[in-house]
């Protein structure tokens, strides 16, 4: 593709490198496109919920990678430990301060279109809309999580005033973009009704990292014998990991594996109950690994499982970016799903699908269908990878996103 006559793009988001977000791809590659990228983030703290060591308060503030020009502002760590306090102050010191961040470059700054990737919260939108205001330049939301939707489901809090101010919000937000890209086809109804323009909305999927594809050999811990089903990403409160668990504990005197990649709120809880019901050589928390490995884990796993639980609705038009992964490194998917995640994996045929409330219908499908059929795997895992190779790959996104860029300028 042609270089592109350089354009100046802010890009604002809560996290970018060193934290592993999508929001690191868009920056840096349209900066290898030509455009002049400027980044409005926090002080990276996430996973671990602490600063990263040599940032701070007085650290890197304002810093160049690979010509992205980086300006962070404060932001409240979000702790180790989820908690219904600290979060929502992570979340409000990066609206609050990124805004006044937003401000001084409005000022010294000129940009000709801003782009907000919107992982939760949507709170990070902003000080995207306060540059546009002042500019008057067109927005792009990227929607990756549905609010207040997703804050429901993720931090259980149902409170009517709270949720009503969140939903107002929302729609202020999609109000003042002025093209909406969502992450899953299920999640157009949802922002429809909120906008009510549906020429403003684009399906822009996620991507797996390039590492996915690549050839590079990289040691990893020895996995044990077995049928090994795998699970890496996020071990959080939506992944459904109790109906895993109790699957596993119904398996434990057959041939399977299940290897767990990942950190997140239910691992302490996990791990408890490995060692409550004795699943030491069933269930392996292996903990988390570099991104660049995960291609390694995936060639030694005999298939990867998906799971989120039906419990909210927003979780059934939630396609997670694991399942590109997956699909990326030809792998056949146990989709332990509803929705649209599951609309994909039927699309592309390329695995299975088990209601994620159903113990003994997963049970009795690995033990019955899955297990014993390692060539239809291996098919399966090849039409993945022809459907990857056909929607999702970084390149084919890329280059949507800026035809997407440049039809508003």
């Amino acid at each position: 593709m042609e270089q592109i006559t350089k354009k100046r793009v802010l890009l604002v988001t809560q996290n970018f490198y060193p934290e592993n977000f999508k929001s690191n791809d868009i920056a840096f590659e349209l900066k290898k496109k030509g455009y002049d990228v400027t980044v409005l983030t926090g002080i990276p703290n996430y996973p671990q919920g602490k600063y990263y060591p040599g940032y701070g308060l007085f650290k890197r503030r304002i810093e160049t990678i690979d010509g992205v020009k980086i300006y962070r502002c404060l932001q409240i760590p979000r702790g180790k430990k989820y908690t219904k306090f600290l979060l929502p102050l992570t979340y409000l010191s990066f609206m609050f301060f990124g805004s006044l961040w937003a401000i001084y470059l409005s000022f010294f700054k000129k940009f000709d279109s801003i782009f907000v990737h919107q992982v939760s919260p949507i709170t990070q939108t902003l000080p995207a809309i306060i540059v546009k205001k002042m500019q008057k330049k067109p927005l792009i939301l990227w929607v990756l999580d549905l609010w207040p939707d997703a804050f429901i489901s993720g931090s259980g809090i149902d409170n009517k005033a709270i949720i009503s101010l969140l939903g107002k919000y929302v729609d202020f937000s999609y109000r003042n973009s002025d093209k909406i890209l969502i992450s899953s086809k299920g999640f157009k109804e949802s922002v429809l009704e909120r906008t009510a323009d549906e020429k403003k909305i684009q399906y822009f999927p996620n991507w797996a990292e390039e590492s996915f594809q690549d050839t590079i050999e990289h040691e990893i811990p020895q996995l044990p014998d077995g049928f090994k089903i795998m699970l890496a990403g996020n071990l959080g409160v939506s992944q459904n990991l109790e109906n895993i668990m109790y699957a596993a504990l119904k398996l434990k005197s057959e041939n399977v594996r299940w290897i767990i990649l990942g950190d997140g709120s239910k691992k302490v809880w996990m791990e408890n109950f490995v060692k409550e019901n004795s699943l030491q050589n069933s269930v392996f928390l292996m903990g988390k690994h570099p991104i660049e490995t995960m291609p390694a884990f995936y060639e030694n796993a005999d298939i990867m499982l998906l799971s989120l639980n039906n419990k909210y609705d927003d979780l059934k038009k939630v396609v997670p970016a694991r399942l590109q992964s997956y699909m990326a490194a030809g792998k056949p998917v146990l989709g332990f799903i509803e929705g649209a995640a599951a609309d994909v994996i039927k699309e592309a045929d390329c695995g299975y699908i088990m209601n994620p409330e159903d113990v003994d219908g997963l049970v009795n499908l690995i033990q019955n269908k899955i297990a014993q059929n390692s060539d239809q795997l291996a098919s399966l895992g090849a039409n993945g990878k022809a459907y990857f190779d056909a929607y999702f790959t970084k390149q084919k996104c890329m280059n949507n996103l800026i035809e997407a860029i440049e039809e508003l300028n």
